[in-house]
């Protein structure tokens, strides 16, 4: 969480609250399926196994799809929305401790690979697959140690399957697996109990061609790692090469370490840092472009405007009038209906749905709600936000259609219900069908595709018609000026006021106040680290409003200036066009970032790209036009028209 900084007035606020928590009992509570579990020494604690994951082609598949050791019964945890959706699969496993109770060499199971195994364990090694494990809600790391960093250990989120290498002296390149786990529990210990939380778990893979003598059996010894004989695995053993017939045994070590860490604070290793200069960086240089903005607008607002409204309020000739300036002269065209208006219509309310939904999910990712221990609490979060939020797409697009002198009220509400989604759905069906057939486990099931389509059709559809029908009911929103019967011809404008050029400008500052938090945000989803500064999030966030606002507002006041009154579009595409400098940066990130090599992979990063992007294009787009609706509505209620 970041720091709050809170202003003297609020002491006042807050003291009578305080007084009142003090005298009176008060209860807390923990958030579902993260409170903690105090744990007595010789209590059985169970690993649990999650996807096989690579950065490489960003296809996840469940653990068992690989012929890892099973328990007797494989049992898959019930699962929330937001994981189904990630491609998580957690299930138990053969994995099991005994809390503060240390074991050397543990044998898990004996493997003897086949040719199609084999080929399984190498696809997974050359493609650089990692294995995910859970502890107590805490997902397994490797610590790595960093020398040219300040904390001098970075994790990783879980283990390499295996890895590639040569033998001495020869030059063929093998596969070897990680067949040896030395686990490290983290714990907290109770100072008034015998009790403690857990607070890490940590992994050191090995490779190792254990060895034993005589035949196979239940009570075989090995001679590579013995806990009778206190021998334990070191990286100095010959590792375990992935070929045919070859025969696998799987071990593994667990020791427990305590720690000063509390349970509250186990999730700040995980979550740690290194970087946080960068994105205070990132603030500052978003800060320097809202400021020249607020600095052109303030120059519009107080000077240009103020002098033009007190002249034309005063003057009494119009031609006197016309010579200032030219806003003023389209007043009779500058609220016309646009071409396209019921489009128009169905984009504002889907963008209002968006920033509804934003919003509220960085509220509760603020305080704490979302935290990445409730593993798929944000997608589901935004899911369900979504759904919600069509009472408001409804409402806001029909009462921008009303005041286009709209009637066919329901076929706007059907618009605005079904079109972005349907768009959206159709995308996310295609990819999902290309995960299928790849037989990864990131393919969204069958059964939860129905869910989805419940929800759109269930709540959200009738939402947005609830919505819609209290917006007509409204009494419609009155122009300060009356429209003219006859459109105004507009003259020839100057090249940098042709509306592909202007449009395309007035992306880029939007663009350029959040690009480089984009840049974190793109490593969290597509090379799987967490993401959890949602303090810098709601900074940019609001950053990104007022840039989107500041910018189209001064462009619109630089066309209406040139006697052009086609604002209603151009406002929405001004900001809305950042979304377009978004794809490209995604484009740059996954050619200089990612080492995707799959065609199918490829296509599944700019499929999903382009759903952020045209996500990215709404949100933006109605953030600028309800500026500029402000903006013209103001300007024109301020002077007096003949």
């Amino acid at each position: 969480m970041e720091g709050h900084r809170f202003q003297v007035g609020w002491v006042f606020s807050v003291f009578p609250l305080c007084f009142f928590l003090f005298f009176f009992p008060a209860h807390c509570f923990y958030l579902p399926g993260v409170a903690p579990e105090d744990l007595q020494k010789g209590d059985p604690l169970y690993v649990k196994v999650n996807k096989l994951t690579s950065t490489k082609t960003q296809l996840p598949f469940s653990y068992y799809s690989l012929p890892y050791c099973q328990p007797e019964r494989i049992v898959d945890n019930a699962e929330n929305l937001g994981e189904v959706l990630r491609g998580d699969r957690i299930e138990n496993s053969p994995y099991e401790f005994k809390m503060r109770e240390p074991r050397m060499c543990n044998i898990v199971c004996r493997k003897v690979l086949d040719k199609k195994t084999a080929k399984a364990f190498k696809e997974k090694i050359d493609d650089e697959y990692r294995v995910n494990m859970i502890l107590d809600n805490l997902p397994l790391v490797v610590p790595v140690r960093r020398f040219n960093q300040e904390n001098g250990v970075v994790y990783q989120h879980g283990f390499h399957v295996g890895l590639k290498g040569r033998y001495a002296g020869s030059k063929e390149e093998k596969q070897f697996i990680n067949n040896h786990l030395t686990f490290t529990v983290k714990y907290h210990k109770d100072p008034h109990a015998d009790s403690a939380r857990i607070v890490g778990f940590e992994v050191k893979p090995f490779s190792v061609k254990h060895e034993y003598k005589g035949e196979w059996n239940e009570k075989t010894r090995l001679t590579t790692c013995d806990p009778q004989a206190k021998r334990a695995v070191t990286s100095s053993e010959s590792p375990q090469e992935v070929e045919e017939t070859r025969e696998i045994i799987f071990t593994y070590d667990v020791e427990f370490q305590e720690s000063d860490v509390k349970w509250a604070y186990r999730w700040d290793t995980y979550l740690l840092m290194a970087d946080d200069q960068i994105h205070w960086f990132s603030i500052v240089n978003s800060l320097m472009i809202v400021l020249f903005l607020s600095g052109m607008v303030a120059m519009i607002m107080l000077r240009t405007l103020y002098r033009d409204i007190s002249k034309y309020n005063q003057l009494e000739i119009q031609e006197e009038a016309q010579e200032e300036t030219g806003w003023k002269l389209v007043h009779g065209d500058v609220f016309r209906a646009p071409a396209n208006c019921d489009m128009l219509c169905v984009y504002v309310g889907t963008g209002v749905q968006f920033f509804g939904m934003i919003l509220v999910t960085m509220i509760f990712a603020l305080l704490g709600f979302l935290s990445p221990s409730n593993r798929g609490g944000l997608m589901t979060a935004m899911l369900l936000l979504w759904v919600f939020m069509g009472l408001f797409a409804g409402y806001s697009s029909v009462r921008l259609y009303k005041l286009f002198k709209g009637t066919e009220w329901k076929k706007i509400t059907l618009k605005t219900a079904f079109m972005f989604p349907a768009t959206v759905f159709s995308i996310f069906f295609a990819l999902n069908a290309l995960i299928w057939g790849q037989k990864s486990s990131g393919a969204v099931p069958f059964g939860t595709m129905i869910a989805l389509v419940l929800l759109w059709f269930g709540i959200s559809v009738p939402l947005v018609f609830i919505g819609s029908h209290i917006g007509f009911q409204k009494p419609t929103i009155q122009d300060p000026v009356k429209t003219s019967k006859i459109p105004r011809q507009i003259p020839e404008q100057a090249w940098y006021m042709n509306p592909t050029f202007s449009i395309l400008i007035g992306g880029i500052l939007p663009f350029g106040a959040v690009f480089i938090e984009l840049f974190f945000i793109l490593t969290s989803i597509w090379l799987h680290q967490f993401y959890y500064i949602f303090g810098f999030l709601f900074i940019v966030f609001v950053i990104l409003i007022v840039t989107c606002a500041e910018i189209t507002i001064v462009l619109c006041y630089f066309q209406l200036c040139s006697e052009d009154y086609r604002w209603w579009w151009r406002s929405y595409l001004t900001s809305g066009s950042s979304a377009l400098y978004l794809f490209l940066y995604a484009a740059f990130y996954f050619f200089t970032k990612l080492d995707i090599t799959k065609p199918v992979s490829g296509v599944l990063y700019f499929g999903y790209m382009l759903i952020v992007s045209y996500s990215f294009f709404v949100l933006t787009g109605t953030i600028g036009f309800y500026a500029c609706f402000r903006f013209t509505r103001l300007i024109y209620s301020s002077v007096k028209i003949e």
